[in-house]
């Protein structure tokens, strides 16, 4: 998709897009065209044809003294209810009528409507990455295409004035490298397990290392069984596929590094701890971790974020067999910290922690790992908001800061010591289960065991990282949360 950015709409344009608000309420820029097609809209409106309700759209066709071929209503809600929601959902509506209708381009009017506390170069963020988004299809493996491929393919995003145009570029910038960040994850994301193994993750990361002059490094087996990852290790025990650590690494930057670690469970199916058959296929999801943040340094590199930044995916799959780890047994972690696996299933925390160590050498400056943990946290925070867990306030809110002005929400949980008491052994220095009650707090009491190094955070994304039901599918969160965390740290977030 090719965006430009102009301060005067294009009259000759094929389409121009322009919002309602519930109760006939033009925008300011309807209402311009509004005057100078004489009132065409307002009839429109009054004849009840367009009621302005979110979601709503309406094609118009030779409007009178407009050289456009049609205009495009969208509907906005009620006016006292528009937010940052409204206005993406805006955005969204507009593109699924265009691509319905076969225009080939646009010339969007929404960017005027005013949103308290956001910037011009939000919208115009928000907008390209909403765009990119509705416009992702995954048809790989179909011989038949569901759907054609839209033809729309250019987009005006029309503002009141070009006097920030640098900054309003960037946006516009930011927005397609965050979006190509995100259609990554997804793709990875949708992929089946039977071709996203761990040497696959490994393959993508060295062609991103390629393409974006990024260093690339794999662990294989032996290099892990030297360095004393048996935590990790144990997972792999009953799959055919080779784990993998894989470690990534972008220099634009003097300062230390950040780390972002990403679970890469690439099949989990509980191991000896089976899980149900029902919804099991979409345990190809469980490296949704590792898919974002191979999501967020790609975005990272397209933006050239004067920042360092490494990425360390453990990759394997979690599968029974005669060598599979057994509920009961006891294995060392890289720290030298041991730990009883009570439950197969809870596999994550197992690659994650021997990962979070290894992170240790590169002298962090901070750490967030990303991981679809636990279905405790699916419970709590349903598929809304990504929980957050950290042992450093500032940081916790710079992560909650970065989902609010990313719209990929989170929400922060304790990590009391009182829930520690949950995962202790009587047989090594903790269970990497601690019972039903709390889930999610415990699986990251387990983690924050091996964090004690450095500034940490741990964001659980097991319901947000994909969706179920006829939607079904990986959703690309959190790469924007992750790219809007790295915007504002390298600051460059307008």
């Amino acid at each position: 998709m090719k965006f430009s950015i102009k301060s005067v709409y294009p009259d000759n344009s094929a389409c121009l897009v322009a919002g309602v608000f519930e109760s006939r309420g033009l925008t300011d820029a309807a209402r311009a065209i509004d005057e100078m097609s004489g009132n065409y809209l307002s009839g429109i409106l009054k004849r009840g044809d367009m009621e302005g309700k979110a979601g709503s759209s309406l094609f118009l066709y030779d409007i009178p003294s407009l050289k456009a071929e049609r205009v495009l209503l969208v509907g906005l809600g009620k006016r006292e209810d528009f937010g940052e929601k409204a206005f993406t959902d805006a955005i969204r509506a507009a593109i699924k009528a265009l691509c319905a209708s076969g225009a080939k381009e646009a010339a969007f009017l929404l960017m005027d409507i005013p949103l308290e506390g956001r910037s011009v170069s939000w919208k115009i963020r928000q907008a390209v990455m909403a765009v990119q988004d509705s416009l992702y299809r995954f048809e790989d493996f179909k011989s038949e295409k569901a759907a054609p491929s839209p033809s729309l393919n250019k987009i005006v995003l029309v503002v009141d004035s070009a006097g920030e145009a640098p900054e309003l570029d960037t946006a516009r910038e930011q927005g397609l490298a965050i979006a190509e960040g995100a259609a990554l994850a997804r793709t990875l994301g949708n992929l089946p397990g039977n071709v996203c193994t761990p040497a696959y993750l490994a393959k993508t990361a060295r062609r991103l290392a390629k393409e974006h002059d990024l260093d690339c490094r794999v662990l294989e087996r032996g290099d892990m069984e030297k360095l004393g990852m048996n935590s990790l290790l144990s997972v792999a025990r009953g799959s055919h596929q080779p784990p993998k650590l894989i470690v990534l690494t972008y220099k634009g930057g003097k300062t230390k590094p950040l780390v972002f670690v990403g679970k890469g469970i690439t099949f989990d199916s509980g191991g000896i701890s089976l899980k149900p058959g029902e919804g099991m296929d979409e345990m190809k999801f469980d490296m949704s971790g590792a898919a974002s943040v191979l999501g967020a340094i790609k975005a990272a590199a397209l933006m050239r974020l004067p920042l360092n930044l490494t990425v360390v995916i453990p990759a394997a799959e979690n599968l029974p067999g005669g060598n599979a780890s057994k509920p009961g047994d006891i294995v060392t972690s890289l720290s030298g910290q041991t730990i009883e696996i009570l439950n197969t299933d809870a596999e994550g925390r197992l690659i994650l922690c021997d990962a979070l160590t290894y992170a240790e050498r590169f002298e962090p400056e901070t750490v967030i790992d990303v991981a679809t943990l636990t279905g405790a946290c699916v419970i709590a925070l349903g598929h809304v908001a990504t929980g957050v867990f950290s042992n450093n306030d500032e940081l916790a809110r710079e992560i909650l800061s970065a989902g609010n002005n990313s719209l990929d929400r989170a929400w922060q949980l304790p990590l009391w010591n009182d829930y520690q008491e949950q995962i202790k052994s009587g047989f090594a220095d903790m269970a990497n289960v601690g019972g039903r009650p709390a889930g999610s707090i415990t699986a990251a009491c387990f983690l924050s065991r091996f964090t004690k190094k450095y500034a940490w955070a741990h964001l659980d994304i097991a319901g947000t990282a994909w969706k179920s039901g006829v939607e079904k599918g990986s959703t690309g969160r959190p790469v924007s949360l992750l790219a809007h965390f790295l915007l504002k740290r390298a600051g460059k977030l307008y």
